[in-house]
């Protein structure tokens, strides 16, 4: 039964006009797809090398399981009660829990990062393209650190080559979400997460072979406290909140797509664990390799651009390898951005009353058209500063430090402080157990005071 939002009991939506997964399965595909990303792969190694392996990877897993789960149930039982976009889903529990009105801004702010995160995320997703391109034609092999420094400075300076490898990889985004739940996002999610399950596999089977594999499995997995910091503490607690796709909407809207059968707080346990899993298997393929080639595991950014394409260069069977990794990367990237840009999409289809279509061209064509200002910002624009930053630089800090922490930390509150605990715990299906008194007491108290201090901490407070 469809409804209004003001009025009207959430309660009497059970679908979304937008179609259902089919299973239980097909929701842990997309929501893992959407929380395996380019962080997995790109970023968890590289922060786990600056922050000295093993302790800081035990940390980051306890902010997961006190932080991040908590988060991702309350942001999926608030996507399923509402069903609609995250928009319309907060001004109807707004209006259920008879809370002020602006909290409708909290789907605005979820949805406009989520625009915004992937403007510039398909940039990085077309690097990762381009160098699947390379690696295919053998540009890496035998090459000193220098030569490839100079082909990943190529790649920054050209402008044309930016754009062409973000255009390709906004298409493809938009063909996938264009086909709506069922056809575009579920049977996407169902060839790219497993493929992508196959190629990590494969990557780690060859750092297995190499000498160096238990040195990596040391390095990853042997904690050494004297590592870790305030800032360590803080880079963990939010990476695991980020990673998870927490405060963009995606998670919101995926979960409006949910079944009312299916349990929020199991899926969300094993949607944790996968994409979790997928940053250990990464850390366990990468490292080795950057030992066996006498690599710094702390080069910071450059670990997968710059230092990576120097081991497949010159270890055996590397034009393989690297090849399979850059299109790990690939598929990565486009499990997350069909889920950035759903939410928008999913908006403007309730309440412009648009095809799908028409929606995914429109909104499409504004993500690339600020994607196409990020990659100029390389370059051609890089002289250009707002606020001290570049546009790159720019966005990635709106986004990452102010509005994702944000987003988190209202999610948090709204679920512990406004919603009522009947209404969360009906649609947990946990009433009365000490499942759902543990997860009220993290959603109520742990994780806002958490992310409060990680959010206080970005912005330069503390």
């Amino acid at each position: 039964m469809s409804f209004k939002t003001t009025g009207v009991s959430v309660t009497q939506k059970i679908t979304s006009q937008h179609g259902e997964w089919s299973s239980r399965f097909a929701f842990i595909l997309a929501a893992t797809g959407s929380a395996v990303g380019l962080g997995n792969i790109w970023k968890f190694p590289y922060i786990t090398g600056e922050n000295g392996g093993g302790a800081f990877v035990i940390v980051y897993l306890l902010c997961v399981v006190a932080i991040g789960i908590p988060i991702m149930i309350a942001e999926t039982m608030l996507g399923r009660r509402g069903r609609e976009s995250p928009i319309n889903t907060m001004a109807s529990l707004a209006t259920e829990a008879k809370a002020h009105k602006n909290w409708r801004y909290l789907g605005w702010m979820g949805v406009i990062a989520g625009f915004l995160i992937l403007s510039y995320y398909s940039v990085i997703a077309g690097w990762a393209l381009s160098y699947v391109g390379k690696s295919f034609v053998g540009s890496f092999s035998g090459e000193d650190a220098s030569t490839i420094s100079a082909i990943f400075s190529d790649l920054m300076n050209s402008p044309v080559e930016q754009i062409f490898w973000h255009s390709i990889f906004m298409l493809a985004t938009m063909l996938i979400v264009a086909r709506g739940v069922k056809s575009g996002l579920e049977t996407a999610v169902r060839f790219l997460i497993p493929t992508l399950f196959v190629l990590l596999i494969l990557l780690v089977g060859y750092a297995m072979s190499t000498d160096f594999y238990k040195q990596g499995l040391s390095f990853l997995f042997s904690p050494d406290f004297s590592e870790i910091d305030a800032d360590a503490v803080l880079t963990a607690m939010g990476h695991a909140f980020f990673t998870l796709s927490l405060g963009m909407g995606a998670i919101m809207v995926y979960g409006s797509y949910l079944p009312k059968n299916i349990s929020i707080a199991k899926t969300s346990i094993i949607i944790a664990g996968a994409d979790t899993l997928v940053a250990l298997l990464a850390g366990i393929a990468i490292f080795p390799l950057v030992f066996a080639n006498g690599l710094e595991p702390s080069a910071g950014p450059g670990l997968i651009f710059q230092t990576l394409p120097i081991a497949f260069g010159h270890m055996s069977g590397g034009w393989l390898f690297g090849l399979l990794f850059f299109i790990l990367l690939v598929l990565a990237a486009l499990s997350s951005s069909i889920s950035l840009i759903e939410p928008a999409v999913a908006f403007l289809v309730e309440n412009k009353k648009i095809a799908r279509t028409k929606a995914c061209i429109v909104m499409g064509f504004s993500t690339w058209a600020v994607g196409v200002t990020v990659a100029l910002s390389f370059n051609v624009w890089s002289d250009v500063s707002i606020f001290g930053k570049d546009i790159f630089n720019l966005l990635d800090y709106i986004t990452a430090n102010l509005m994702l922490p944000l987003g988190g930390l209202c999610i948090a509150i709204f679920a512990g402080w406004i919603m009522k605990p009947e209404h969360s715990a009906a649609e947990l299906d946990l009433p009365d157990t000490n499942y759902f008194k543990i997860w009220k007491f993290l959603i109520t108290y742990v994780a806002p005071t958490a992310v409060f201090i990680v959010f206080v901490h970005v912005i330069g407070i503390i």
